[in-house]
């Protein structure tokens, strides 16, 4: 394959990743609206998952992480309608989903590191948006 072909490749993933942002970000704030499905979650607490998502090249590993946190303390919540939970269950369908409509859009069969950088985006906007509601919302 040539390099210019590949670079196209490269370019529509990108572009498919930026257009997907406005679902990543609705998605993990629909999450994070749901008090009930977590305890006293912490920003530090979930800049830990993303400073793991940062330095894994597996969504698999994340997954587990957040499986972790959840056997360790309920700050993440318990059971089937955890946070934890519903971030493993957002990876798994429709940030996987999003995943694979842009690797066929680009024709590129990488989907696992669309998947990955996708799962990133979510994480870094749960982050910012978890500040917002702990400071933010209704500031102290």
């Amino acid at each position: 394959m040539s390099d210019f072909s590949e670079q196209e490749k490269q370019l529509k993933i990108q572009k498919g990743i930026r257009q997907s942002e406005d679902f990543l970000v609705t998605w993990i704030q629909d999450a994070l609206d749901n008090r009930r499905s977590y305890g006293k979650l912490e920003e530090s607490q979930f800049r830990n998952l993303l400073r793991v998502a940062d330095t894994t090249e597996s969504t698999e590993v994340i997954k587990n992480f957040l499986r972790y946190q959840v056997g360790r303390d309920d700050k993440w919540g318990r059971g089937k309608d955890s946070l934890a939970e519903k971030i493993i269950t957002d990876i798994n369908t429709r940030i996987k989903e999003k995943a694979k409509e842009i690797a066929k859009t680009a024709k590129s069969e990488d989907i696992n590191s669309i998947l990955l950088e996708l799962t990133r985006r979510y994480l870094g906007y749960g982050a910012r948006y978890l500040t917002y509601k702990l400071k933010g919302e209704n500031p102290n």
